[in-house]
């Protein structure tokens, strides 16, 4: 057969020079995924020597725009296997399709959509005469093939919850935690979820090569924006229509994801990237001494529905260093008056705002007002420990154009100080009986610097509006946050605090699939907002469920003091039902020959097999591999479209036989409504 004649094509190759037979041979047996490793990483002297025979180049090599493409993904097939599978097989595994950090869904339990072109290298129009690694050229010709749509709709079919467990008091509220693939997961969401998420903050991995991080950190470029974009069409489908989503990153792929995400939610729909500063520069990570500049931002790329606003924050500076900033700017600071005798008020008349409710009017006796250098001079004080001491009683005047200033001028026509009491029917002292007092002949607005300005421990600090740039968040407590242990990743509470304040109002749904510690649902819920998160992780039930079981509780870390935290809440935690996935988590763990058999064993009698897989021929020749191709090729045989059980099948016998009836009442309810 032509197949045989390939194959032994190929292993004459490999054993052509001492080179080869060292590198890719052990003893009679092939080394075959160190060969894939280096057609993937295109080692120019293996392909070279591949290319020379002509059985090989006939076979694996196609003409595109009359340069010669090598088929590196069906030769990478042919070598690891295409022994143990129907002809077909090969064919199907070089289509575009589902597929994670490089390998097709066959090989991985984490589901993307492959960018194109991955497994193809362009051999000509380069040339190797300076000794250089060959290079892909741009814009040259790929051809390639789509998987099929029935299958991945079977693979995104809603599925089975099982291991429910409820925390907290049962309210109607319905904060939800759900392991397993977030991918696999949002689809499950959609039926109840579509268009009903008020906000979306994702903190997914970085791409920085960094293997410190519990998740697979290690995407390489393409991949890790196929990875985003499959997550990120599923979100938008979540979102409201006066919905918002931040996404975080570093700037590893803020500059590719902002174009992915132009593409998705439509570049009309960008609104902002903040810069967060996470770090001193003396502190500041990444790049060698003098090589590059050290890290210490990252990035929030915020993108809006069409109905949605986002609502301004502030942000608090030190006022010293607000005051000398503006000084080296040279800029004034306006407010220097203290009013150290607030005098006696005597009510003098009435009038009636634009409404017709009553403002009441006031003339304001004896008071007395001092410059803050003269109170620090009279006092021997420094002028930041006057601002400390009477931050209430500092003041400016401005010349507002208020209506409410016109009818105290036309109301009281002198050069006095006159008070207006009144009730704002809107902004923040909205409800509330409120003083508000204006000076002199042209009755000048009296603005406190308490308005924008507080102490805490004894230190003044000044507000302003939170623009693109987040400086004034601390890291520094981080670990002593949700009392919890989580080494890498976390972000500190008022940076959700912040994100979700902008976004949403009190009652909204936030969602963040990459839930990792649980800061965005920890957050969410001492503000009062619903959540959904979403873990693949195995840290989910001993860091994330234990983080908010601790704020139902009242925990008092973070921003639990800020928003008056007192406990409470609930929420559902629900695992996807895992059916072929649990046996990949099985053959990952498996350790020894000895454990990898009895994961097999199990499978024979349970696991949904590929249906393009030759068992008989696996069994007869698994002997000729490692024990890590045994590892890989388990994987391989499995169906991946059957990773967890499908919803569809829950009243299937063989099925409501494995759920608990908790966990079926729970499903129904969820997926048909109804009473749990």
């Amino acid at each position: 057969m032509i197949e045989s004649k390939l194959m032994e094509a190929l292993r004459s190759v490999l054993s052509s020079t001492d080179e080869f037979k060292q590198k890719y041979w052990r003893g009679e047996a092939l080394k075959r995924n160190k060969v894939v490793e280096d057609l993937r990483d295109y080692d120019a002297s293996l392909i070279e020597a591949l290319l020379k025979n002509e059985l090989i180049a006939n076979s694996y090599t196609m003409e595109v725009a009359g340069n010669t493409v090598l088929k590196l993904g069906k030769l990478s097939d042919a070598l690891q296997y295409k022994e143990y599978w129907e002809d077909s097989y090969t064919k199907f595994a070089n289509k575009i399709g589902l597929s994670a950090d490089g390998k097709f869904i066959d090989e991985s339990s984490d589901v993307v959509l492959q960018f194109p072109f991955a497994d193809t290298v362009l051999k000509a129009g380069m040339s190797r005469e300076d000794g250089e690694k060959d290079e892909l050229r741009p814009n040259e010709p790929f051809l390639n093939e789509t998987i099929s749509q029935t299958e991945i709709s079977t693979l995104f079919a809603p599925k089975i919850f099982k291991n429910t467990e409820h925390f907290g008091e049962r309210d109607e509220t319905l904060n939800l935690v759900i392991k397993g693939n977030n991918l696999i997961a949002l689809h499950s969401l959609v039926p109840n979820f579509s268009g009903k998420v008020k906000l979306i903050y994702l903190d997914p991995p970085y791409n920085t090569g960094s293997d410190s991080f519990n998740y697979n950190d290690r995407f390489n470029h393409a991949t890790w924006l196929t990875f985003m974009k499959n997550r990120l069409e599923v979100a938008k489908k979540l979102l409201s229509i006066d919905g918002m989503i931040f996404v975080h990153t570093d700037d590893s792929e803020q500059a590719y994801l902002k174009v992915l995400m132009d593409d998705i939610f439509g570049r009309d729909s960008y609104l902002n990237t903040v810069i967060v500063k996470t770090k001193a520069s003396s502190g500041a990570s990444g790049g060698g001494e003098d090589k590059r500049l050290k890290k210490n931002v990252e990035y929030l790329t915020i993108y809006k529905n069409e109905l949605a606003d986002i609502q301004i924050q502030e942000k608090s500076v030190p006022l010293d260093e607000y005051i000398s900033t503006r000084k080296e700017e040279g800029k004034g600071f306006a407010y220097t008056q203290v009013l150290v005798n607030p005098g006696t008020l005597t009510k003098v008349g009435e009038t009636r705002d634009g409404r017709g409710d009553t403002i009441e009017l006031y003339d304001v006796s004896n008071f007395e007002i001092k410059s803050v250098k003269e109170v620090a001079k009279t006092e021997n004080m420094s002028e930041i420990d006057v601002y400390n001491k009477y931050l209430d009683k500092i003041f400016t005047t401005e010349n507002a154009q208020t209506s409410i200033r016109d009818r105290v001028k036309n109301a009281v026509p002198d050069d006095g100080y006159t008070i207006a009491r009144y009730v704002p029917v809107s902004g923040k002292n909205k409800g509330k009986i409120t003083d508000v007092g204006f000076i002199g002949s042209t009755k000048r607005l009296v603005s406190f610097l308490s308005a924008t300005a507080y102490i805490e421990d004894g230190v003044a600090y000044k507000t302003e509006k939170a623009g693109t740039l987040w400086d004034d968040l601390s890291w520094s407590s981080i670990k002593s946050e949700g009392g919890v242990e989580f080494n890498n990743g976390e972000k500190p509470e008022k940076l959700l605090q912040r994100v979700i304040a902008s976004a949403t109002e009190e009652g909204d749904l936030v969602m963040d699939f990459f839930m990792g510690s649980g800061t965005t649902q920890a957050v969410a819920m001492k503000m009062g907002r619903q959540f959904i998160g979403i873990e693949q992780m195995d840290y989910i039930k001993t860091v994330s469920v234990e983080r908010l079981k601790k704020v139902i509780e009242g925990e008092q870390s973070g921003i639990s003091k800020d928003v008056n935290w007192q406990g409470g809440g609930s929420f559902v935690y629900a695992e996807l039902m895992e059916k072929n996935q649990g046996y990949i988590g099985d053959i990952a763990k498996a350790g020894t020959p000895t454990e990898l058999a009895a994961v097999y064993e199990r499978m024979k009698d349970v696991a949904d097999f590929d249906f393009r897989a030759d068992l008989d021929k696996f069994i007869e020749q698994k002997s000729e591999l490692t024990f890590d191709e045994r590892k890989q090729m388990l994987v391989k045989i499995l169906d991946k479209n059957q990773l967890y059980y499908n919803y569809a099948d829950i009243d299937d016998v063989d099925v409501r036989d494995l759920i608990s009836d908790e966990d079926y009442n729970f499903n129904k309810t969820f997926y048909e409504g109804g009473e749990a």
